[in-house]
Order: C-alpha cells, then structure tokens, then sequence
C-alpha cells in the first residue's frame, strides 16, 4: 500500500476552460499536460496555471472526486476553486 498521496487538481487552460484530473505527483503531471504529453484535452488546449488542487489520502477517493468536480457546471467549480483557495 503507498503512502504518497493523491491529488485531485484543476488546470486553467488557455481557451479559459477548466481541466480536472487526478494524480499522485502533482508537479510532474502539470509538467507532463504543459509539454503536451498530457491528457488529449491539455494537447489540443494546454493550461497556464494549476487553479486549484486538494491532497487525498487514496486513489479511489481521488478518483470519485475527480468524477463529482467534472459533473459540476462551471459556476460551481469556480465556487469550489475559491473554497480550495481559502484553505
């Protein structure tokens, strides 16, 4: 069992959407998405900026968060990225 934490994280893309996903090296995956060897989504539209991110203690539950964050309309991942910032 590891005992690195996962995260859940919101990229700012340059086309101004907001990409969710799931990791367990928050700085390597952002390095990955910005060198274009990312997600597909981060190729076509790279990000500018990490937005937000929460550390988890596992994957599954980074997993179901990353799903409930990419059901959520715009307005309320915005509301959820000023909640992540006030930590």
């Amino acid at each position: 069992m590891s005992l690195k934490p996962w995260y859940v994280y919101i990229l700012e893309c340059k086309n101004g959407a907001l990409y969710t996903g799931i990791t367990n090296d928050l700085e390597a995956r952002y390095r990955a998405h910005c060198a274009g060897k990312g997600a597909k989504y981060t190729r076509a539209n790279p990000p500018v900026r990490i937005a937000g991110y929460a550390k988890l203690a596992d994957r599954i539950v980074a997993a179901k968060m990353e799903y409930a964050i990419k059901q959520l309309p715009r307005d309320r991942k915005l509301e959820l990225l000023c909640a992540l910032r006030a930590q």
